[in-house]
C-alpha cells in the first residue's frame, strides 16, 4: 500500500511538471501561464511571483525591481487578478517567449489594463524574465487570440560568451539607430521600424494593433521620444530580442513625462530586426 501511495504521489508530480514543460512550443508558454494565473488565484500573487520567476527576474512596480526580492517583500498576498492572454509566440530556439493581453484587477472596484511577459525556460519550466502592466481607463474588448508557433526549431549547438554577447549588441545597435532617427526625423521614424502587424501597449488605451494605428498614435499627441537603453536579452535562435528602458516622452500639449518600455524585437526576412511589440508604463522618479 505505501508503494502504492508513493507511485501514485510520484505520478501526479510528474503530471505537474509535464504541464509547466518548456518544450520550444508557444502552446506550452500559454499552458504554463494559465498556470501561472491558477497559481495566483490559489495561492496568491507572492507565492506564485516567487515560484515563476528566476534570480533576475524583473517586474515593473512601476520602476524595474527585482521580482523574488520585491515579492518577498510583500506583506500581504493578492489573488483578486484575472487575465488572458491573446498574443503570443516563442523563438525558434525555444529559448525565449512573450504573451501579452488585458486583466482586471479587484471584484467591486475593478480595475483594468494590459500586460506584457517575457518568459525563458530555466531546469524545464517557463519561468519570467520580465513582467510589467499598463492600465486602461475602461473595460477592454476582446481581440481574437494569436498564439504563433515557430516555423521551426533551430538552435545553435555551441554558442560562447563572446557570439552572446555580439547578438545582444545587434539589437543594441539597432534600438540606438533607432532613437538616433527618432532625434532626426520625429516618430516617423517608427514606421522604419515596426512590423505590420506590431502592438502598442499605451497607459490609458487598448492595445493598439498595426503599424499604421500605432504612428497615428504617435503622431495624434507626441512630438518627440528620447530612448536610454538599460538591458537587452537575445533568443540565441536568432528571431527574437527584447530590451529595457527609459523613455522621455515631449507631447504636444508642452508636457514631459517619464516612461519605463519593454520593447520586442522581430527578425525580418531581410534579417532587419523590428518591433512587434511596445509597452510603456510611467516612471516613478
Amino acid at each position: 500500500m505505501k508503494q502504492l501511495f508513493s507511485t501514485a504521489i510520484a505520478s501526479l508530480l510528474a503530471l505537474s511538471a509535464f504541464a509547466q514543460k518548456s518544450d520550444g512550443t508557444t502552446k506550452s508558454l500559454v499552458n504554463a501561464e494559465k498556470d501561472f494565473a491558477k497559481s495566483i488565484a490559489k495561492n496568491g500573487d507572492k507565492e506564485a511571483f516567487i515560484d515563476y520567476s528566476t534570480t533576475s527576474t524583473l517586474v515593473f512596480r512601476p520602476n524595474p525591481v527585482n521580482a523574488k526580492t520585491f515579492y518577498a517583500g510583500k506583506a500581504a498576498a493578492e489573488n483578486d487578478v484575472t487575465w488572458t492572454p491573446n498574443l503570443a509566440k516563442v523563438s525558434r530556439s525555444g529559448d525565449l517567449g512573450f504573451t501579452t493581453g488585458p486583466y482586471e484587477v479587484g471584484t467591486s472596484e475593478k480595475k483594468y489594463g494590459q500586460y506584457l511577459s517575457i518568459w525563458k525556460p530555466e531546469n524545464g519550466r517557463w519561468k519570467l524574465a520580465i513582467d510589467l502592466g499598463t492600465e486602461s481607463n475602461k473595460p477592454l474588448a476582446k481581440v481574437t487570440p494569436q498564439f504563433i508557433e515557430p516555423k521551426d526549431h533551430v538552435a545553435p549547438k555551441f554558442l560562447n560568451e563572446k557570439e552572446i554577447k555580439a547578438g545582444k549588441e545587434i539589437i543594441l545597435t539597432t534600438e540606438k539607430t533607432l532613437n538616433t532617427l527618432l532625434k532626426t526625423h520625429g516618430i516617423a521614424a517608427f514606421g522604419g521600424f515596426l512590423t505590420n502587424d506590431a502592438r502598442l501597449l499605451f497607459p490609458g488605451n487598448e492595445a493598439i494593433d498595426g503599424k499604421g494605428k500605432i504612428i497615428a498614435f504617435y503622431n495624434g499627441m507626441i512630438s518627440k521620444i528620447n530612448l536610454k537603453t538599460t538591458g537587452v536579452d537575445k533568443a540565441i535562435g536568432s528571431d527574437l530580442a527584447y530590451t529595457y528602458g527609459i523613455a522621455t516622452i515631449d507631447y504636444k500639449a508642452d508636457l514631459r513625462e517619464s516612461f519605463n518600455y519593454v520593447f520586442v524585437y522581430e527578425k525580418g526576412a531581410d534579417a532587419s530586426w523590428n518591433l512587434i511589440v511596445q509597452a510603456f508604463v510611467p516612471a516613478e522618479r
